[in-house]
């Protein structure tokens, strides 16, 4: 285990962040751009009021195909880094962790309930970007056995609706989710992206009005299974469209009439499916919050609908580049652009949104192990959208949030801008109580101004890279993510008073959490080690699994990247 270092005193830590952090705010004039005023509403507008977002907003969305690769072949298998990946965010906020595994290849696989393998590939010619399985009740072990050990979590899976004429499967795997995962089991979505059925020949000229009566029937079996009832308890979402289907035309045309506990949604901005282009490598269009808007709010029509019928709506897959990311899609500047989708989602009626993940080496992946088949031991790469994720686990109040953009220096509307800020509020009392400021500059620090009789003190936590392009060296408050999935460096929070106003410097590039009324003795960050996993690693138990027998060399391999994390 990367053992966290920290002082022993923690007001110690305080003093000296706080002074630091007066240090920099007076002396850091170079390269600095000129003040923007921290301006706000007093308190959200009635409208915004009703969306109240819950502090585990940000859940992570796993592809099916690929699932063992990262979570472990069965329950005694899991691997310690993902453990830890887990953990870092489960940790900082009170609710269950949101994770969703689905996407086209668990749209296009079976279950097997007598199968042992956790996952087999059925299919050894399949398109990249749809990979059938078939899947066993091992499955349901691992999910439960990870929330056993890294803390509580709500799954989504998928239902396949690629065949509703022959739905004896999709019932199948209904009943077993209810069965093995009881509370945890979140919803189960109903097919994926059914609005590219056509265009990736799965099914023929498929149109909204062929899907609303499938859907029917589908809900008709569960609700009429030789299993019971599945859709008792309030269970189904859908429709889960991306790119051909507005939400709005699809409730329209008749899906309001079913039970569904959310409208689902998956959006990215742009694809390379058909290889690079222009628009799907250019990195300045993640640099911009003017850009961010209209890609989180593409749907406000249907959105709005669902909102009206007290339907939350979930984005339950989104990152940079789908079909796999881009060149773009593991820099700092993805980190930073996520960050700020993340927040945009919340603040456009969005009830939660789901970072996904996917096989070995695609390039928006937040984590990946040494390779596919060695995922038990350390070496795994962290991919910069996790940094995000771990950003936003600490952004939400733990009570429930409500998310406003700021606009400052018109930034949703001047490309020029450079800038993004997001106010967090307390339901309750309506108050102010936490910043979001993204400093998109390549070089430039930027300062921002907080006037006088706003807060007393504030507490403020940083996330850095040298540059946009960077890859490897990111910090949390000051930390990295070492090869087991473990938080290593000095957590740094800094404080400052600002009853009088204050400057908050972020730098460029850069993102910093601002928590109002803060001192250190608060408690509103989180504070400690939430790496759960360690060195050294043992054979897992299994019967199924080849015991690993790791030798002298290999250990001292793994103590050398070990040592080079501790030195960055």
């Amino acid at each position: 285990m990367g053992v966290m270092r920290s002082f022993s005193s923690r007001s110690l830590l305080s003093f000296v962040s706080a002074t630091l952090f007066a240090f920099a705010s007076e002396s850091l004039v170079l390269g600095q751009n000129t003040s923007i005023t921290v301006s706000f509403p007093k308190k959200p507008s009635n409208a915004a009021l009703g969306n109240v977002v819950q502090d585990n907003f940000l859940g992570i969305s796993f592809e099916l195909s690929s699932f063992d690769t990262l979570w472990g072949k069965d329950a005694l298998s899991m691997p310690h880094a993902m453990q830890n990946y887990l953990s870092n965010l489960r940790q900082r906020f009170k609710n269950p962790l949101r994770i969703r595994i689905g996407g086209n290849s668990m749209d296009g696989s079976i279950f097997v309930p007598d199968q042992q393998d956790m996952i087999e590939f059925t299919d050894p010619d399949a398109y990249f970007n749809d990979v059938p399985v078939s899947f066993g009740p091992m499955f349901f072990n691992v999910l439960n056995s990870m929330a056993d050990d890294v803390g509580e979590m709500q799954f989504i899976i998928g239902l396949s609706m690629r065949d509703p004429s022959e739905d004896s499967n999709p019932i199948l795997l209904a009943n077993a989710a209810e069965q093995m995962m009881g509370y945890r089991l979140d919803a189960m979505l109903l097919g994926n992206e059914p609005d590219i059925y056509a265009n990736h020949g799965t099914r023929g000229n498929y149109t909204i009005a062929d899907y609303i009566p499938e859907v029917g029937k589908v809900i008709f079996d569960l609700q009429n299974s030789q299993y019971g009832n599945l859709t008792s308890n309030l269970i189904i979402g859908g429709p889960t469209t991306c790119c051909s289907w507005d939400l709005d035309n699809v409730l329209s045309a008749g899906l309001t009439q079913y039970p569904y506990k959310y409208y689902t949604l998956q959006h990215y901005p742009t694809y390379i499916c058909n290889g690079p282009t222009p628009q799907n490598t250019n990195i300045s269009y993640f640099l911009s919050h003017t850009n961010v808007p209209g890609f989180t709010q593409w749907e406000n029509t249907g959105v709005q609908m669902a909102k009206d019928l007290n339907v939350p709506v979930l984005v339950t897959e989104f990152n940079t580049v789908s079909c796999g990311g881009s060149n773009v899609s593991d820099t700092f500047a993805a980190s930073l652009w996520a960050i700020d989708s993340g927040l945009q989602f919340a603040a456009s009626n969005m009830s939660a949104a789901y970072l996904h993940t996917r096989e070995y080496q695609v390039l928006y992946n937040l984590f990946d192990p040494p390779t596919p088949d060695t995922s038990v031991l350390p070496g795994w790469r962290t991919g910069s959208p996790y940094y995000a994720a771990l950003f936003l686990a600490e952004t939400f109040i733990s009570d429930g949030t409500v998310v406003l953009d700021l606009n400052l220096d018109n930034s949703t509307l001047n490309p020029e801008s450079t800038v993004a800020a997001y106010g967090l509020y307390d339901p309750s009392s309506t108050a102010l109580r936490r910043l979001v400021l993204i400093n998109y500059n390549r070089s430039q620090t930027q300062s921002f101004s907080i006037s006088a009789n706003i807060t007393s003190s504030i507490g403020m936590r940083v996330l850095s890279a040298p540059t946009v392009e960077e890859r490897v060296d990111i910090r949390w408050a000051g930390q990295i993510v070492g090869p087991n999935g473990d938080l290593q460096g000095n957590q740094t929070t800094q404080y400052m008073n600002c009853g009088q106003g204050c400057n908050v410097l972020v730098p460029g590039p850069g993102a910093a959490l601002v928590l109002l009324d803060e001192t250190p003795d608060s408690g509103g960050f989180f504070i400690g080690n939430s790496t759960i996993a360690g060195y050294p690693y043992t054979a897992p138990l299994s019967s199924q699994s080849t015991t690993l027998h790791i030798t002298i060399s290999a250990i001292l391999v793994f103590a050398v990247m070990e040592a080079v994390f501790w030195l960055l």
